[in-house]
């Protein structure tokens, strides 16, 4: 295996990462991670289950000189994350690509330009869409310090998670997946 297919196959690209119980920053806790990208490098993430309550969907087009008038007034903007909170991206079904979308997985991509937004307000973006500002990143190697520290459950994600209108919920349906009681969770490490 070459050093680029060991990375790949250690990747949690596309992966959901879920805070556990103990998740010590305010700012994750019982957050769902959507991971975008994940490498020698470091990770990338978009939190899909916290709003920004202070900015609607028809705001952020009007701040943008969109036309507004049509929207869909059910789109809102998460809080996608601490770092770059000015940037927006939208996390979407894969039935809509632009030149600029990163492809993640067959079913999900990333797409972090106006012209996305554009079609959004017109009602011809994709099918399933989660806008969010900010994004989550780890340094190269900080991620996996965080999981060896018990700090984020590794979950597979589906569609209906992802795009789940229900925030409250996604951290409980997010544990719910691995199949376990979360009250029996520990924050502390172990080691074998």
């Amino acid at each position: 295996m070459t050093s680029s297919e060991t990375e790949q196959a250690h990747s949690l690209e596309g992966q959901l990462l879920v805070a556990m119980p103990g998740m010590s920053d305010p700012r994750f806790e019982r957050s769902v991670i959507y991971l975008c990208a994940h490498n020698a490098e470091g990770a990338m993430g978009i939190v899909i289950n916290r709003l920004v309550e202070s900015l609607t969907f028809p705001d952020l087009l009007q701040q943008l000189d969109i036309d507004n008038s049509n929207v869909d007034e059910t789109i809102r903007v998460h809080f996608g994350g601490p770092v770059e909170t000015g940037r927006g991206f939208v996390l979407h079904s894969s039935e809509y690509l632009q030149d600029s979308s990163l492809q993640i997985r067959d079913d999900v991509a990333l797409t972090a330009t106006v012209d996305i937004l554009r079609d959004m307000a017109n009602g011809q973006g994709p099918q399933h869409s989660l806008l969010a500002l900010g994004y989550a990143g780890w340094d190269a190697g900080q991620l996996d310090q965080e999981m060896q520290a018990n700090g984020w459950l590794t979950v597979t994600p589906d569609p209906g998670l992802i795009f789940e209108p229900d925030l409250d919920e996604k951290w409980n349906k997010a544990i719910g997946k691995l199949g376990f009681d979360v009250s029996k969770l520990s924050g502390a490490a172990g080691h074998a």
